[in-house]
């Protein structure tokens, strides 16, 4: 008999534990990325095609309001770029006289300039990819007030061009006709547990598991009203964390950690903690004998949960939802409209 003693199992280690995230410098980040990988794309636009990118009316809660920027190569080396102006949108979301003057200020031409178009133009040679990738990210991120580029779906034309038109980092590729990613004959358990996670949540989002918006990290973000949902695979022990920053910028007091206790003994699953100055909620799905089921159920009460919760506590607590009221009810505690405040209406906010 051996007297060695027996060996212990190993630690499960969670050194990206969600309450140490720079939400911050991860929103950043992702707006980054997509100025990078748009400026790789504009230079490779055959004549003739064009890219549209508009902010997600669904996910965004700006009802009808279209907001968002088309790109066309025009040939001789040239291409063409527009922006929404008010004459297509809806009185309760026209811009303001700040944001019009930002448009100009980024190198807009007034509407009716460029082509006769109504909306705002911009014409520019082909090559000079890099300074229109910025000047249409700035647009979409500062004037249109897009959050995350997550919350962008965008369109090639002509159609044959999405097999070769590259990704757009966390924006979504809009594929004709939509349709589930998921079938039933697709075998689960045959793919690794971050396929099995993208395919399942693909399905629920009506897009295919490639066009899901993955940042850096690895996280899927799903936005629900005024809480962002983050998903997020851990390798040890095998678990899937569906997880939210509720409220930011909030201050940490015997009251609050009270109240989150007693709203965790209410849930059926998941917990609420305050880490620093933000509140997150969490809940984990097991991913040793993973079950389509079980990620559904979480993401489900996540996204329900995180939109009802960071507006009670808001309410009780102040601090900051991850995203603005789109109405601007209740959001006096939130960052200004980005059209400053002159601006008649504002469309959301971002960190």
């Amino acid at each position: 008999m051996s007297d060695e003693a027996p060996s212990k199992p190993a630690e499960a280690t969670f050194v990206d534990d969600p309450a140490d995230m720079d939400l911050g410098a991860k929103v950043t980040e992702a707006w980054l990325d997509f100025r990078r990988a748009l400026a790789s794309a504009l230079v490779t636009l055959p004549e003739g095609a064009d890219v549209e990118l508009t902010l997600d009316p669904s996910a965004s809660g700006v009802g009808e309001a279209l907001f968002g920027v088309t790109v066309r190569a025009t040939g001789n080396g040239a291409v063409q770029a527009f922006a929404v102006g008010n004459p297509s949108l809806p009185p309760e979301h026209r811009l303001g006289r700040a944001a019009v003057g930002e448009l100009v200020a980024l190198g807009w031409s007034p509407p009716g300039v460029v082509n006769g178009d109504d909306r705002f133009g911009l014409q520019q040679p082909v090559g000079d990819g890099t300074r229109l990738a910025g000047v249409i990210t700035r647009t979409l991120r500062d004037v249109y007030g897009t959050p995350h580029p997550a919350f962008l779906v965008y369109t090639v034309n002509p159609d044959e061009l999405r097999e070769t038109f590259p990704p757009l980092a966390a924006a979504r590729s809009q594929p004709p006709g939509g349709g589930p990613a998921y079938d039933d004959h697709i075998d689960l358990s045959a793919l690794s547990l971050p396929e099995q996670v993208s395919t399942v949540i693909g399905a629920m989002m009506n897009t295919p598991p490639e066009s899901l918006p993955i940042d850096r990290d690895g996280d899927i973000g799903i936005r629900s009203g005024s809480a962002m949902v983050f998903v997020r695979v851990r390798d040890n022990p095998p678990l899937v964390d569906v997880f939210s920053p509720v409220l930011t910028d909030v201050t940490a007091s015997e009251q609050l950690h009270v109240r989150l206790a007693e709203l965790t003994h209410r849930m059926p699953i998941g917990r609420l903690y305050c880490i620093g100055d933000t509140v997150w909620a969490s809940v984990p799905v097991f991913g040793r004998d993973f079950q389509a089921t079980h990620l559904m159920l979480a993401v489900q009460v996540m996204t329900g949960l995180a939109d009802e919760l960071d507006d009670r506590l808001h309410g009780e607590f102040g601090g900051k939802r991850f995203f603005a009221d789109p109405t601007g009810e209740g959001a006096a505690d939130d960052p200004p409209s980005n059209g400053g405040p002159d601006d008649d209406h504002h469309t959301g906010m971002y960190l």
